[in-house]
């Protein structure tokens, strides 16, 4: 959401290495349709400037460029907020590096990983600062309206 809300910021340069595939993002269908209803929101498109067939186009984009994965084992309850559940899921089930997040409140019992399976909890900025990677000006993610 950070990453279409705002043209600048470590949000939107992670959108650009997913697009050049330096980053793998990681998906369910769950993870699918949890994007889809928040992005659509009206506060987030009048935010964004982006209206609902620009956010769907943008989505196919998204899944396009993703690893999907079924999660094949349930690990709940993980973290404190359980709207969150499905995204320490997906990444437990993935054997994911790390999980993205501005809600690190949320998995801070972990001591900033999800409990009991390692997988790191990061700001958009502590990943983008492990890259070397940085965007080209012709990329197509780096110029959605704001």
């Amino acid at each position: 959401m950070s990453g279409l809300r705002s043209s600048v910021g470590a949000s939107r340069v992670l959108l650009l290495a997913i697009e050049a595939g330096v980053i793998v993002r990681l998906v369910s269908v769950a993870v699918v349709l949890e994007y889809e209803e928040v992005l659509t929101r009206d506060e987030h498109l009048a935010a964004s400037g982006l209206e609902e067939r620009d956010v769907e186009g943008f989505l196919d984009a998204f899944v396009l460029l993703a690893e999907h994965v079924v999660p094949h084992f349930r690990t709940r309850p993980l973290v404190r907020d359980a709207d969150h559940e499905m995204f320490a899921e997906l990444a437990v089930n993935a054997g994911a590096d790390a999980l993205v997040t501005f809600n690190i409140a949320d998995y801070r019992e972990a001591g900033r990983q999800v409990p009991g399976f390692g997988v790191s909890v990061c700001r958009p900025g502590e990943i983008l600062g492990r890259l070397r990677w940085r965007p080209s000006a012709i990329s197509p993610f780096g110029f959605l309206p704001h």
